[in-house]
C-alpha cells in the first residue's frame, strides 16, 4: 500500500513539475527573437524590406501580448504554446528579412544610379534650353530658374554624397526628387521659349 502511495505521490509531482514548465513564459525565444529583429532593423531591413521585417514585428507583437495574457492566469493553468509558435515565426521573418536587404539594397541602388543619371541629363538640358532664352524684360524670371536650377544642383550633389556613403535608400529618393524639379523647370523654359517663338513667329 505505502508503495502504491509513493508511487502516486511519485507520479503527481512529476505532472505538477510538468505543468510547472509549461507554465513558465519562454524568455530564452523571446530573447532570441529580439535579436533576430534587432539584427534586422541594424542592416536596414525596415527600409528595404519593410513587409517581412513589419511580419516579424507583428508576429513579436502577437507572441508578447499572448504572453501577457497567459501571464494574467493561474499558473498551472497558463500555456505558452502559441506564444512559442509567434515568436519562432517571428525569429524566422527576421531572419529572412536580415538575408533578403543584400539582394534588395543592389536592386534600389541600380535604381538610383538609374535616376542619378536622368536628374543629371535633366539639370544639362535645362541649362541649355535657359542659355537659349531671350532674356530683356524676362531676365528676372530667369535669374529665379537659374537659383532653382542651382538649388537642383545642390540636391544632386548631396545625393551623391548619400550614394557613397551606401545608403541607397535615401539617395533614390533625393535622385527622384531632383529629376522630377528639373523636369519641371525644363517644362516651364520649354513653354516659355515656345510661346515667345509663336509670337515672333507672328509679329
Amino acid at each position: 500500500m505505502r508503495s502504491k502511495m509513493f508511487l502516486i505521490a511519485v507520479g503527481l509531482v512529476s505532472i505538477l513539475a510538468l505543468l510547472s514548465g509549461c507554465a513558465e513564459a519562454p524568455q530564452q525565444v523571446v530573447d532570441a527573437a529580439n535579436a533576430a529583429l534587432q539584427a534586422a532593423e541594424e542592416a536596414q531591413a525596415n527600409l528595404y524590406v519593410p513587409d517581412l521585417y513589419n511580419a516579424a514585428k507583428d508576429s513579436l507583437n502577437a507572441a508578447m501580448e499572448e504572453i501577457n495574457a497567459q501571464g494574467s492566469k493561474f499558473a498551472l493553468t497558463r500555456n505558452y504554446g502559441r506564444a512559442q509558435q509567434l515568436l519562432e515565426a517571428a525569429t524566422k521573418a527576421a531572419n529572412d528579412a536580415q538575408a533578403a536587404v543584400a539582394a534588395k539594397k543592389e536592386e534600389v541602388k541600380a535604381e538610383a544610379q538609374d535616376l542619378m543619371a536622368k536628374a543629371q541629363t535633366a539639370v544639362e538640358e535645362t541649362k541649355n534650353l535657359l542659355a537659349k532664352a531671350p532674356k530683356g524684360k524676362d531676365a528676372e524670371a530667369w535669374q529665379l530658374i537659374q537659383t532653382e536650377l542651382s538649388e537642383v544642383e545642390a540636391s544632386w550633389t548631396a545625393a551623391s554624397n548619400t550614394m557613397n556613403s551606401g545608403d541607397f535608400f535615401e539617395a533614390r529618393g533625393k535622385f527622384q526628387a531632383a529629376l522630377v524639379k528639373a523636369d519641371s523647370l525644363k517644362q516651364e523654359l520649354s513653354d516659355v521659349i515656345s510661346k515667345k517663338s509663336m509670337l515672333s513667329k507672328k509679329m
